[in-house]
Parts: structure tokens; sequence; C-alpha cells
């Protein structure tokens, strides 16, 4: 943690870095998010004395990972649905685009 960050930020940190490891991501990456995301919340708070555009403007951290967490999967990539359409052999595939892939495979 930077020095003169608050008793709050030290919890907020111990806190994601924990969560994290608890997921299973090492102890280097783990530390490197909490950090981030500290790092973040500072800045969106005015703490800290310089902050990117993106850190100030974009959602924050916490809203952000509240929306994704019960997303699900999301369905296949466009690569993949390309690639399927290739085997099957799905003409004008190249210029599809990932919806009009999914319709041309029967949306499976």
């Amino acid at each position: 943690m930077p020095r003169g960050s608050s008793p709050k930020r030290e919890r907020q940190y111990e806190h994601i870095k924990d969560s994290a490891k608890k997921r299973g991501v090492g102890e280097k990456r783990a530390t490197e998010i909490a950090a981030r995301t500290v790092n973040k919340e500072r800045a969106r708070s005015g703490e800290s004395k310089t902050a990117s555009r993106t850190s100030t403007q974009d959602i924050s951290s916490g809203r952000r990972g509240g929306l994704r967490s019960h997303s699900g999967a999301g369905g296949r990539t466009r690569d993949q649905l390309y690639a399927e359409a290739r085997r099957r052999n799905v003409k004008g595939r190249s210029k599809m685009t990932k919806a009009q892939l999914e319709k041309a495979l029967g949306g499976r």
C-alpha cells in the first residue's frame, strides 16, 4: 500500500487480496489486483495526487464487479462460432456478425 493511505484503504486492500487468493489466484497476481483496485478507488475519491481519466470517469470497481458477478458465460465467442461455421461449410461466414453466425448455426 502507498504511504499515507487510510486504515480503510488498508482493510480494503487486505480484503481484496484475500478474496483473490480464495479464488485460486497466485500471491503475486492477488497483490497486483488489490493494489490496482485500491489505487483506482483512491483516485476516484480524490485521495491521490494524480489520476488517469479512466480511473475517475469509468464505472467504479465495486459496481463493475457486482454487474458482472451474475452474468454467466455469455455464450461462445465470434471466433468459436466462426470456426464451427467453417467446419459446417456455412456460406458467407466471413462477413457475418456474431448474431448472424449464431442464427446460421441454429443458436446451438
